[in-house]
Protein backbone atom coordinates (compact mmCIF):
# COMPACT_ATOMS: atom_id res chain seq x y z
CA UNK A 1 0.00 0.00 0.00
CA UNK A 2 1.00 3.44 -0.59
CA UNK A 3 2.11 5.33 2.31
CA UNK A 4 -0.85 7.98 2.16
CA UNK A 5 -3.50 4.93 2.39
CA UNK A 6 -1.27 3.25 5.57
CA UNK A 7 -1.59 6.48 7.00
CA UNK A 8 -5.59 6.79 6.45
CA UNK A 9 -5.72 3.28 7.74
CA UNK A 10 -3.78 4.06 10.95
CA UNK A 11 -5.96 7.48 11.80
CA UNK A 12 -9.33 5.89 11.02
CA UNK A 13 -8.86 2.17 12.61
CA UNK A 14 -7.43 3.56 15.69
CA UNK A 15 -8.21 5.86 18.44
CA UNK A 16 -5.26 8.09 17.57
CA UNK A 17 -6.60 11.50 19.64
CA UNK A 18 -6.76 9.36 22.92
CA UNK A 19 -3.44 7.59 22.38
CA UNK A 20 -2.01 11.31 21.82
CA UNK A 21 -3.59 12.40 25.06
CA UNK A 22 -1.58 9.49 26.86
CA UNK A 23 1.29 10.42 25.29
CA UNK A 24 1.04 13.62 26.73
CA UNK A 25 0.13 12.79 29.85
CA UNK A 26 2.97 10.33 30.62
CA UNK A 27 5.73 12.90 28.66
CA UNK A 28 4.42 16.15 30.71
CA UNK A 29 3.63 14.51 34.27
CA UNK A 30 5.50 16.62 36.75
CA UNK A 31 8.12 15.10 39.11
CA UNK A 32 5.85 14.84 42.33
CA UNK A 33 6.43 13.24 45.50
CA UNK A 34 3.18 10.79 45.64
CA UNK A 35 2.61 7.31 45.74
CA UNK A 36 -1.08 7.73 44.01
CA UNK A 37 0.00 10.05 41.52
CA UNK A 38 3.23 7.55 40.73
CA UNK A 39 0.99 4.75 40.50
CA UNK A 40 -1.41 6.58 38.62
CA UNK A 41 1.10 7.57 35.57
CA UNK A 42 2.41 3.50 35.52
CA UNK A 43 -1.16 2.73 34.77
CA UNK A 44 -1.25 5.65 32.05
CA UNK A 45 2.13 3.92 30.39
CA UNK A 46 0.88 0.76 30.40
CA UNK A 47 -2.09 1.70 28.96
CA UNK A 48 -0.16 3.45 26.49
CA UNK A 49 2.46 0.62 25.52
CA UNK A 50 -1.06 -1.68 24.92
CA UNK A 51 -1.92 0.59 22.71
CA UNK A 52 1.28 1.54 20.63
CA UNK A 53 1.77 -2.58 20.78
CA UNK A 54 -2.25 -2.44 18.72
CA UNK A 55 -0.46 -0.35 16.09
CA UNK A 56 3.30 -2.05 15.86
CA UNK A 57 1.45 -5.36 15.32
CA UNK A 58 -1.46 -3.98 12.19
CA UNK A 59 1.99 -2.54 10.06
CA UNK A 60 5.03 -3.46 8.80
CA UNK A 61 6.48 0.15 10.06
CA UNK A 62 4.56 -0.29 12.85
CA UNK A 63 6.65 1.09 15.33
CA UNK A 64 7.22 3.96 12.89
CA UNK A 65 3.77 4.74 12.96
CA UNK A 66 2.82 3.98 16.77
CA UNK A 67 5.37 7.20 16.98
CA UNK A 68 3.48 8.96 14.29
CA UNK A 69 -0.03 8.50 15.99
CA UNK A 70 1.22 9.14 19.35
CA UNK A 71 2.70 12.56 18.43
CA UNK A 72 1.16 14.13 15.63
CA UNK A 73 -2.19 14.80 14.45
CA UNK A 74 -3.58 13.68 11.42
CA UNK A 75 -3.25 16.92 9.71
CA UNK A 76 0.13 17.35 10.78
CA UNK A 77 0.90 13.93 9.47
CA UNK A 78 -0.04 14.22 6.08
CA UNK A 79 1.70 17.66 5.80
CA UNK A 80 4.47 15.68 6.88
CA UNK A 81 3.67 13.52 4.25
CA UNK A 82 3.63 16.26 1.19
CA UNK A 83 6.79 17.39 2.52
CA UNK A 84 8.48 14.15 2.11
CA UNK A 85 7.20 14.13 -1.37
CA UNK A 86 8.55 17.22 -2.21
CA UNK A 87 11.80 17.05 -0.30
CA UNK A 88 12.34 13.89 0.69
CA UNK A 89 14.81 14.31 3.04
CA UNK A 90 14.76 14.82 7.08
CA UNK A 91 15.14 17.68 9.37
CA UNK A 92 18.55 17.31 10.37
CA UNK A 93 19.05 20.66 12.64
CA UNK A 94 16.04 23.31 14.00
CA UNK A 95 16.61 27.09 13.60
CA UNK A 96 14.17 28.60 15.98
CA UNK A 97 13.57 32.14 17.12
CA UNK A 98 12.18 32.38 20.43
CA UNK A 99 10.03 35.47 21.45
CA UNK A 100 6.71 35.07 19.06
CA UNK A 101 7.81 31.51 17.94
CA UNK A 102 8.41 29.58 20.79
CA UNK A 103 7.27 31.34 22.90
CA UNK A 104 4.59 34.63 22.91
CA UNK A 105 3.28 37.26 25.46
CA UNK A 106 0.20 36.77 24.50
CA UNK A 107 -0.26 33.57 24.11
CA UNK A 108 1.57 31.31 26.41
CA UNK A 109 2.69 33.92 28.99
CA UNK A 110 6.17 35.29 27.45
CA UNK A 111 7.10 31.27 28.90
CA UNK A 112 7.99 28.77 26.37
CA UNK A 113 5.50 26.06 27.05
CA UNK A 114 6.59 22.65 28.54
CA UNK A 115 4.91 20.37 25.37
CA UNK A 116 7.31 22.69 23.26
CA UNK A 117 10.57 21.62 25.25
CA UNK A 118 9.91 18.59 25.26
CA UNK A 119 9.56 17.99 21.54
CA UNK A 120 12.64 19.68 21.29
CA UNK A 121 14.21 17.70 24.06
CA UNK A 122 13.47 14.63 21.87
CA UNK A 123 14.59 16.10 18.42
CA UNK A 124 17.90 16.14 21.04
CA UNK A 125 17.49 12.51 21.93
CA UNK A 126 17.33 11.66 18.05
CA UNK A 127 20.44 13.49 17.00
CA UNK A 128 19.27 16.69 15.90
CA UNK A 129 21.31 19.66 16.68
CA UNK A 130 19.05 22.77 17.73
CA UNK A 131 20.09 26.22 16.46
CA UNK A 132 18.27 28.90 18.81
CA UNK A 133 18.50 32.61 16.93
CA UNK A 134 17.15 35.31 18.21
CA UNK A 135 17.95 38.73 18.70
CA UNK A 136 18.38 38.71 22.66
CA UNK A 137 21.28 38.84 24.73
CA UNK A 138 23.58 35.40 25.23
CA UNK A 139 22.98 35.69 29.17
CA UNK A 140 19.70 35.71 28.80
CA UNK A 141 19.06 32.84 26.06
CA UNK A 142 21.68 30.79 28.07
CA UNK A 143 19.71 31.71 31.68
CA UNK A 144 16.55 30.26 29.92
CA UNK A 145 16.97 27.58 27.45
CA UNK A 146 18.89 26.23 30.48
CA UNK A 147 16.11 26.25 33.16
CA UNK A 148 14.33 25.40 30.23
CA UNK A 149 16.09 22.09 28.71
CA UNK A 150 18.38 21.80 31.12
CA UNK A 151 22.49 22.29 31.37
CA UNK A 152 23.10 19.00 29.77
CA UNK A 153 21.38 19.73 26.57
CA UNK A 154 22.73 22.90 26.53
CA UNK A 155 26.10 21.90 27.69
CA UNK A 156 25.89 18.81 24.96
CA UNK A 157 27.60 20.56 21.70
CA UNK A 158 24.41 19.77 20.00
CA UNK A 159 22.87 23.24 20.94
CA UNK A 160 24.13 26.58 19.54
CA UNK A 161 23.00 29.99 20.42
CA UNK A 162 23.06 32.78 17.78
CA UNK A 163 22.48 36.34 19.84
CA UNK A 164 21.95 39.65 19.09
CA UNK A 165 20.76 39.11 15.72
CA UNK A 166 23.96 37.61 14.57
CA UNK A 167 26.12 39.10 16.31
CA UNK A 168 27.87 36.34 18.27
CA UNK A 169 27.23 32.86 18.36
CA UNK A 170 27.89 30.53 21.08
CA UNK A 171 28.03 27.50 21.27
CA UNK A 172 29.21 25.50 24.37
CA UNK A 173 31.84 22.41 24.51
CA UNK A 174 33.43 23.21 21.24
CA UNK A 175 37.04 24.57 23.11
CA UNK A 176 38.28 27.83 21.13
CA UNK A 177 35.16 27.88 19.24
CA UNK A 178 32.78 28.30 21.89
CA UNK A 179 32.25 31.62 21.84
CA UNK A 180 32.78 33.57 18.58
CA UNK A 181 32.57 37.52 18.37
CA UNK A 182 31.63 38.03 15.22
CA UNK A 183 30.96 42.22 15.39
CA UNK A 184 34.99 41.41 16.14
CA UNK A 185 35.08 40.79 12.30
CA UNK A 186 33.64 44.55 11.33
CA UNK A 187 35.82 47.64 9.73
CA UNK A 188 36.92 50.13 12.67
CA UNK A 189 34.61 52.75 11.30
CA UNK A 190 31.45 51.12 11.20
CA UNK A 191 32.41 49.54 15.35
CA UNK A 192 33.08 53.54 15.76
CA UNK A 193 29.75 54.36 14.63
CA UNK A 194 28.19 51.72 17.06
CA UNK A 195 30.49 53.26 20.07
CA UNK A 196 29.28 56.99 19.40
CA UNK A 197 25.32 55.70 19.24
CA UNK A 198 25.94 53.47 22.46
CA UNK A 199 27.51 56.43 24.25
CA UNK A 200 24.68 58.89 23.56
CA UNK A 201 21.26 56.92 23.45
CA UNK A 202 20.61 57.41 26.62
CA UNK A 203 22.04 60.43 27.45
CA UNK A 204 20.66 62.43 24.16
CA UNK A 205 17.53 60.78 24.57
CA UNK A 206 14.10 63.02 25.31
CA UNK A 207 13.03 63.19 29.45
CA UNK A 208 10.17 61.44 28.24
CA UNK A 209 11.39 58.85 25.85
CA UNK A 210 14.26 57.81 28.71
CA UNK A 211 11.53 57.26 31.61
CA UNK A 212 10.08 55.20 29.17
CA UNK A 213 12.06 53.02 27.65
CA UNK A 214 15.71 50.83 28.40
CA UNK A 215 18.76 49.78 26.56
CA UNK A 216 18.39 46.38 26.07
CA UNK A 217 21.88 44.97 27.58
CA UNK A 218 23.87 43.88 24.66
CA UNK A 219 27.19 43.04 23.16
CA UNK A 220 26.97 45.42 20.17
CA UNK A 221 23.63 45.77 18.30
CA UNK A 222 22.10 48.96 19.94
CA UNK A 223 18.34 48.16 21.59
CA UNK A 224 15.30 50.17 23.13
CA UNK A 225 13.01 48.39 24.95
CA UNK A 226 9.84 49.44 26.48
CA UNK A 227 8.99 49.57 29.85
CA UNK A 228 5.72 48.77 29.42
CA UNK A 229 3.88 45.21 28.65
CA UNK A 230 5.51 43.99 25.12
CA UNK A 231 2.38 44.52 22.45
CA UNK A 232 0.28 46.69 24.55
CA UNK A 233 -0.77 50.49 23.34
CA UNK A 234 1.95 52.12 25.54
CA UNK A 235 4.62 50.13 24.67
CA UNK A 236 4.13 50.43 21.34
CA UNK A 237 3.74 54.18 21.46
CA UNK A 238 7.56 54.15 22.89
CA UNK A 239 8.77 52.03 20.65
CA UNK A 240 7.45 54.10 17.91
CA UNK A 241 9.00 57.31 18.98
CA UNK A 242 12.04 55.27 19.77
CA UNK A 243 12.48 54.74 16.51
CA UNK A 244 11.82 57.73 15.48
CA UNK A 245 14.89 58.88 17.89
CA UNK A 246 17.32 56.14 16.86
CA UNK A 247 17.03 57.25 13.65
CA UNK A 248 17.85 60.56 14.46
CA UNK A 249 20.74 59.99 16.56
CA UNK A 250 22.48 57.69 13.62
CA UNK A 251 21.59 60.47 11.14
CA UNK A 252 23.81 62.88 13.60
CA UNK A 253 26.31 60.29 14.51
CA UNK A 254 27.31 59.07 10.70
CA UNK A 255 27.61 62.50 9.92
CA UNK A 256 30.07 63.41 13.05
CA UNK A 257 32.51 60.49 12.25
CA UNK A 258 32.11 60.55 8.68
CA UNK A 259 32.93 64.95 9.34
CA UNK A 260 30.44 65.15 6.20
CA UNK A 261 30.98 68.71 4.85
CA UNK A 262 26.81 68.83 3.96
CA UNK A 263 26.95 72.05 2.29
CA UNK A 264 29.65 71.15 -0.25
CA UNK A 265 27.22 67.50 -0.33
CA UNK A 266 24.25 69.75 -1.08
CA UNK A 267 25.99 72.03 -3.48
CA UNK A 268 26.47 68.96 -5.92
CA UNK A 269 30.28 68.73 -4.38
CA UNK A 270 29.64 65.26 -3.44
CA UNK A 271 31.31 63.17 -0.68
CA UNK A 272 33.22 66.01 1.07
CA UNK A 273 34.55 64.14 4.36
CA UNK A 274 36.38 66.22 6.88
CA UNK A 275 35.97 69.67 6.03
CA UNK A 276 33.22 69.65 8.46
CA UNK A 277 33.75 70.02 12.33
CA UNK A 278 30.87 68.32 14.51
CA UNK A 279 29.42 71.50 15.73
CA UNK A 280 28.59 72.16 11.30
CA UNK A 281 27.61 68.44 11.05
CA UNK A 282 25.11 67.98 13.74
CA UNK A 283 24.26 71.58 15.79
CA UNK A 284 21.84 71.04 18.21
CA UNK A 285 21.96 67.78 18.91
CA UNK A 286 20.35 64.38 17.57
CA UNK A 287 17.27 64.47 19.26
CA UNK A 288 16.42 68.29 17.73
CA UNK A 289 16.04 67.92 14.42
CA UNK A 290 19.21 70.20 14.19
CA UNK A 291 20.38 71.18 10.84
CA UNK A 292 23.78 71.02 8.92
CA UNK A 293 25.23 74.52 7.29
CA UNK A 294 23.40 73.56 3.88
CA UNK A 295 19.89 73.42 5.91
CA UNK A 296 19.41 69.95 5.27
CA UNK A 297 18.77 67.92 8.90
CA UNK A 298 21.08 65.21 9.46
CA UNK A 299 18.19 63.24 10.70
CA UNK A 300 16.59 63.34 7.80
CA UNK A 301 18.85 61.45 5.72
CA UNK A 302 18.50 58.72 7.95
CA UNK A 303 15.08 58.83 8.15
CA UNK A 304 14.76 58.69 4.14
CA UNK A 305 17.22 56.29 3.68
CA UNK A 306 15.63 53.55 6.05
CA UNK A 307 11.73 54.73 5.22
CA UNK A 308 12.55 54.02 1.58
CA UNK A 309 14.13 50.15 2.50
CA UNK A 310 11.62 49.27 4.95
CA UNK A 311 7.75 50.36 5.08
CA UNK A 312 7.24 49.38 8.52
CA UNK A 313 9.72 52.55 9.22
CA UNK A 314 7.74 54.47 6.85
CA UNK A 315 4.56 53.58 7.92
CA UNK A 316 5.72 54.72 11.93
CA UNK A 317 7.17 57.76 10.49
CA UNK A 318 4.25 58.40 8.19
CA UNK A 319 2.32 58.44 11.55
CA UNK A 320 3.95 59.86 13.58
CA UNK A 321 4.03 62.99 11.15
CA UNK A 322 7.73 62.81 10.90
CA UNK A 323 8.70 61.33 7.29
CA UNK A 324 11.50 63.62 5.68
CA UNK A 325 11.29 65.83 2.55
CA UNK A 326 14.45 65.12 1.32
CA UNK A 327 14.19 62.04 -1.14
CA UNK A 328 16.99 58.91 -0.51
CA UNK A 329 19.10 59.75 -3.52
CA UNK A 330 19.61 63.15 -2.14
CA UNK A 331 21.74 61.81 0.21
CA UNK A 332 25.42 62.22 0.21
CA UNK A 333 27.32 59.54 -1.26
CA UNK A 334 29.24 58.40 1.80
CA UNK A 335 26.52 58.61 4.01
CA UNK A 336 24.33 56.47 2.07
CA UNK A 337 27.24 53.78 1.80
CA UNK A 338 27.75 53.80 5.35
CA UNK A 339 24.10 53.54 6.17
CA UNK A 340 23.66 50.76 3.36
CA UNK A 341 26.11 48.53 6.12
CA UNK A 342 23.54 49.49 9.28
CA UNK A 343 20.16 47.79 9.80
CA UNK A 344 18.01 49.50 11.51
CA UNK A 345 15.08 47.20 12.93
CA UNK A 346 11.50 48.17 14.26
CA UNK A 347 9.22 45.21 15.83
CA UNK A 348 5.96 46.97 16.65
CA UNK A 349 5.49 47.48 21.21
CA UNK A 350 8.63 45.44 21.65
CA UNK A 351 11.94 46.78 20.29
CA UNK A 352 13.74 49.62 17.93
CA UNK A 353 16.89 48.44 17.24
CA UNK A 354 20.25 49.43 15.26
CA UNK A 355 22.34 46.94 13.86
CA UNK A 356 24.93 45.62 11.36
CA UNK A 357 23.66 44.41 7.88
CA UNK A 358 27.26 42.64 7.98
CA UNK A 359 25.73 40.35 11.10
CA UNK A 360 22.47 39.28 10.38
CA UNK A 361 20.99 36.37 11.53
CA UNK A 362 22.22 34.29 8.05
CA UNK A 363 25.87 34.98 9.05
CA UNK A 364 25.53 33.33 13.04
CA UNK A 365 23.57 30.92 11.45
CA UNK A 366 26.17 29.79 9.20
CA UNK A 367 28.58 30.26 11.77
CA UNK A 368 26.93 28.11 14.13
CA UNK A 369 26.33 25.58 11.57
CA UNK A 370 30.33 25.39 10.58
CA UNK A 371 31.54 24.53 14.61
CA UNK A 372 28.30 21.95 14.63
CA UNK A 373 29.60 20.44 11.84
CA UNK A 374 26.73 20.28 9.83
CA UNK A 375 27.83 19.98 5.66
CA UNK A 376 24.48 19.48 4.40
CA UNK A 377 21.47 21.22 6.30
CA UNK A 378 18.31 20.84 5.58
CA UNK A 379 16.69 22.82 8.50
CA UNK A 380 13.57 23.83 10.07
CA UNK A 381 13.20 27.81 10.44
CA UNK A 382 10.88 29.36 12.26
CA UNK A 383 10.62 32.67 12.62
CA UNK A 384 8.22 35.20 12.75
CA UNK A 385 10.57 38.56 11.64
CA UNK A 386 11.99 39.60 9.18
CA UNK A 387 15.31 39.19 10.44
CA UNK A 388 14.02 35.52 10.59
CA UNK A 389 12.47 36.18 6.83
CA UNK A 390 16.33 36.43 5.75
CA UNK A 391 17.65 32.97 7.09
CA UNK A 392 14.44 31.37 5.67
CA UNK A 393 15.45 33.10 2.29
CA UNK A 394 18.97 31.85 2.86
CA UNK A 395 17.66 28.43 2.83
CA UNK A 396 15.32 28.38 0.09
CA UNK A 397 18.38 29.42 -2.09
CA UNK A 398 20.31 26.85 -0.83
CA UNK A 399 17.58 23.94 -1.00
CA UNK A 400 18.59 23.86 2.77
CA UNK A 401 15.55 23.47 4.05
CA UNK A 402 11.95 24.37 5.19
CA UNK A 403 10.40 27.49 6.57
CA UNK A 404 7.46 28.17 9.25
CA UNK A 405 5.76 30.76 10.89
CA UNK A 406 3.26 31.75 13.19
CA UNK A 407 0.14 33.73 11.88
CA UNK A 408 0.97 36.79 13.60
CA UNK A 409 3.96 37.09 11.83
CA UNK A 410 5.14 39.95 9.42
CA UNK A 411 3.49 40.48 6.20
CA UNK A 412 6.24 40.06 4.33
CA UNK A 413 7.74 36.46 6.49
CA UNK A 414 4.15 35.30 6.04
CA UNK A 415 4.42 35.23 2.17
CA UNK A 416 7.40 33.70 2.35
CA UNK A 417 6.21 30.75 4.20
CA UNK A 418 2.63 30.75 2.44
CA UNK A 419 4.31 31.10 -1.08
CA UNK A 420 6.56 27.82 0.09
CA UNK A 421 5.10 25.00 2.20
CA UNK A 422 2.13 27.15 4.30
CA UNK A 423 3.60 26.01 7.08
CA UNK A 424 1.81 28.13 9.98
CA UNK A 425 0.72 28.20 13.10
CA UNK A 426 -1.31 29.15 15.51
CA UNK A 427 -0.13 31.81 18.60
CA UNK A 428 1.94 29.93 21.06
CA UNK A 429 1.38 26.51 19.30
CA UNK A 430 4.72 26.16 17.60
CA UNK A 431 4.54 22.53 19.36
CA UNK A 432 2.37 21.78 16.56
CA UNK A 433 4.61 22.31 13.98
CA UNK A 434 7.14 20.74 15.71
CA UNK A 435 5.53 17.66 15.77
CA UNK A 436 4.96 18.24 12.00
CA UNK A 437 8.51 17.89 11.68
CA UNK A 438 8.93 15.24 13.94
CA UNK A 439 6.82 13.33 11.60
CA UNK A 440 8.49 14.03 8.34
CA UNK A 441 11.67 12.49 10.18
CA UNK A 442 10.07 9.45 10.94
CA UNK A 443 8.59 8.91 7.58
CA UNK A 444 11.75 9.58 6.08
CA UNK A 445 13.15 6.78 8.00
CA UNK A 446 11.12 4.24 6.55
CA UNK A 447 13.02 2.27 4.29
Amino acid sequence: MERHDLLYRLYDDFDTEQLREYQQFVDLFPPVDSRVALEHWQNANEELDDRKDEIRGAFAVGETFAEIAARATRDQAFAALDLHAKYDRAVNVLVLDVDETLRSAGGTDNEIPRDVLHVLTEFHEAGVPIVICTGQTLENVKGFMIQGLGSEIVHSGDLSIVYEAGTGVFTPGHGADTKQLLYENLDAETRSVFDAVRARVLPDAPDELRHCCHLQGNEFNVTLKPNFETGSTRAREVIDDALVYLLDLLGAVVVDELAVDAAAAASGDDPAIGAATDDESTGDGAGSGADTDAGVPANAWARAFYADADPEIRRVLERAGQFPEVAPDELPDAVATTFDRIDVAYYEADAAEIGSLELNKVVGVEAAFDVLGIDDPFALVMGDSKSDRRVMEWVDEHDAGIAAAPEHASQETLEHVLDRDELVFGQGQSAEMLRTAYALNQLAGIP
